[in-house]
């Protein structure tokens, strides 16, 4: 960990924050959307209309999620400055809910109250939405039992880090350009920059609490680290659009994976200026290293479309080229450093071609096929694998049911376990 403060962290104060929240207030209310309400029934296409009524449905249904959700973190926080900020916080994202509900029923012509217009939009929600916003609520919960700082740490990295820093600042970034460039919707487009005003102070404030946090705690830092390897698997997945149909994003100018690069770029700067560079949490790689944002985009999101990663959707492919990229994905996210002088280990699907991974000198290398000894054998179906690949099932879970049955030394498994952060 480097000793000297992150100079990001370093400009940040609570007060500041505080200060900025008071000389920046906006009214939800006072937004004119009466031109957005011709522009969107006369000037978009239906496949624009479509795409902007997904994109912005996940915003309105975020921004409700996350106003339930932040007493706990209030209650939680070790200084009464924190306790200030957040509780100005869950006054903007009740501002914002009620923004993206009157664009719901001004703009969209949907009628109803907010529960009738969260019903009613509940249908544009993807897999990876859901699973990441469920994990959100079981946080909350978390937090409500431990208000220890590990546990907070890791609340803060969900809520501020991956479900502000990374999926709501990409997605305003994307709606604010193709907005702004084609001069559309011109009340959604001023309360956009409203509400990407507040979340620059939300994230501010979550990159200097974590780098408190971990000051005053350095199980802080493991804490983060399990909270990534729990919901990126379910994060990568929040952009998919409705049956695969890639004008959903296109159609205003990005592809997925330019959306997804964007995305995870933006986590790693905040985790470095928060003093916590992805490549130094302890554990196993938190994501694949070695790899651009852009190549990890373009593999993640072939990986999801194979049913690898993401929803699950039928039986994943087992062609050569997504086993190769799972097995590639999987050596680097192992951590060579528990394997502790080697390993090798041999995974003998019952339904796909075997591959093992050969752990040697502080590097990982997957090879296709079967090894003479390993040190230890996994004996599971392949479909089974995927899904804790995916963080779908517990191996646990799946060992005390017979369905995944490791041979080796006690040693070796040991070691296998600590690499894979078991």
């Amino acid at each position: 960990m480097n000793e000297a403060p992150p100079i990001v962290a370093e400009q940040i104060s609570y007060e500041d924050l505080y200060r900025r929240w008071e000389q920046q207030n906006w009214q939800a209310t006072a937004i004119d959307f009466s031109s957005d309400r011709e522009q969107w029934h006369e000037r978009l296409s239906d496949i624009e209309r479509r795409a902007a009524l997904w994109n912005y449905a996940l915003f309105f249904h975020g921004e409700d999620a996350v106003a339930d959700n932040l007493s706990p973190y209030i209650d939680a926080a070790p200084r009464e400055e924190q306790k200030y900020f957040l509780t100005t916080q869950q006054v903007d994202e009740a501002r914002h809910a009620v923004f993206f509900g009157r664009f719901m029923r001004e703009v969209v012509d949907y009628g109803g109250d907010f529960h009738g217009l969260l019903e009613r939009t509940r249908p544009e929600l993807t897999w990876g939405f859901r699973k990441t916003f469920e994990l959100l609520d079981d946080v909350a919960n978390r937090l409500r039992r431990d208000r220890s700082r590990p546990q907070l740490a890791a609340a803060i990295c969900l809520y501020h880090l991956v479900i502000e820093g990374t999926l709501a600042q990409t997605g305003q970034h994307f709606i604010e350009d193709y907005l702004t460039e084609r001069q559309l919707l011109p009340g959604f487009r001023e309360g956009m920059g409203n509400v990407a005003r507040d979340e620059q102070r939300h994230i501010a404030f979550g990159v200097r609490m974590l780098y408190d946090l971990q000051r005053e705690d350095p199980d802080c830092r493991h804490a983060v680290a399990e909270m990534l390897r729990e919901v990126l698997p379910f994060s990568a997945a929040v952009f998919v659009p409705p049956g695969w149909d890639r004008r959903y994003t296109e159609v205003f100018g990005r592809t997925i994976e330019e959306i997804f690069a964007i995305g995870a770029t933006s986590l790693e700067q905040k985790l470095r200026a928060a003093g916590m560079p992805v490549e130094e949490l302890p554990g196993p790689p938190v994501m694949p290293l070695g790899l651009s944002a852009e190549e990890r985009a373009r593999r993640a999101i072939k990986l999801i479309q194979a049913g690898v990663l993401g929803e699950p959707n039928g039986p994943p492919r087992r062609d050569p080229e997504t086993m190769e990229l799972l097995f590639d994905m999987v050596a680097r996210t192992l951590d060579p450093r528990a394997a502790n002088g080697g390993l090798v280990v041999q995974w003998d699907f019952r339904d796909a071609e075997p591959w093992f991974i050969r752990i040697v000198d502080g590097r990982a290398e997957p090879q296709r096929g079967r090894v003479e000894n390993p040190d230890v054998t996994l004996a599971v179906s392949y479909d089974d694998w995927v899904d804790v690949v995916a963080g779908r099932n517990d191996p646990r879970k799946l060992f005390l049911r017979g369905r995944l049955r490791p041979r080796g030394r006690i040693r070796s498994l040991v070691r296998l376990a600590r690499s894979l952060g078991r």
